[in-house]
């Protein structure tokens, strides 16, 4: 498990700061993630999103797919999805509520025949 400050280091305002930071796509993607088999998030023009796309598309596994802004757009809501998940890079997958990982985690995990 990866080290985060307990709440008892935080300030109540530092608490409330980073609970509403971006909380909107934050609150949208934690939705999707509950109400979906399979869920991408991702941004434009980032070739590793493509390619969890393509991997899922091939599989035909029908996935719902959020993009969150490009390299220079929508970069705070991305490190807000980032700071939420704990998982550094896009795209983020998830399969039955489970963070897989990114594109080659996703690749692995279908090799596996963990879809199913």
């Amino acid at each position: 498990m990866r080290t985060t400050l307990s709440n008892d280091s935080l300030t109540p305002e530092a608490a409330k700061a980073i609970s509403s930071y971006h909380s909107g796509i934050v609150s949208e993607v934690a939705d999707a993630v509950e109400k979906n088999k399979v869920v991408v998030v991702g941004m434009v023009a980032n070739p590793f999103v493509k390619r969890a796309r393509k991997a899922l598309e091939a599989s035909n596994v029908p996935f719902k797919y959020i993009e969150v802004g490009s390299y220079v757009s929508k970069w705070k809501e991305r490190l807000a999805i980032k700071l939420w998940s704990g998982w550094p890079t896009y795209p983020q997958v998830f399969v039955n509520g489970k963070l897989v990982g990114g594109a080659v985690d996703l690749e692995k995990f279908i090799q596996n025949g963990q879809m199913a």
